[in-house]
């Protein structure tokens, strides 16, 4: 059962990635809005954290799939730092306290809770 639940938060966690990054490619501006800075209507910064995000994603379900549980883990945890990092970028340039702490800080404990759970498996 342990294992079901290490796998399966990771899992969902890449997905959600991945379905960030296409949000970004796709909606730009919108997206930018949620992730907690406004946007201007230069969208290719904003394509860039898509293809970031969606490439992350879809590497984090390859290594689960294709390498198993330890380069899943490895790999979060490193990932861990973009959304540690995103709780900066928008505490610096204006953003919401709460987006910040409650979208990317929580997000970033989150995937290290992902990450200790599958170096455990």
């Amino acid at each position: 059962m342990f294992t079901v639940v290490a796998y399966g938060l990771a899992i969902v966690l890449n997905l959600f990635v991945v379905f960030i990054g296409a949000r970004f490619l796709l909606q730009p501006i919108p997206s930018a809005a949620g992730y907690g800075v406004a946007a201007t209507t230069d969208v290719a910064y904003l394509h860039i954290k898509g293809i970031r995000d969606l490439s992350y994603g879809i590497l984090g379900l390859a290594l689960l799939a294709f390498a198993g549980a330890q380069a899943g883990a490895w790999m979060m945890l490193v990932v861990a730092l973009n959304p540690l990092a995103d709780t900066v970028i928008v505490l610096r340039n204006g953003g919401s306290r709460a987006v910040a702490f409650g979208v990317h800080f929580a997000t970033a404990v989150t995937v290290l809770i992902s990450s200790a759970l599958l170096f455990l498996v």
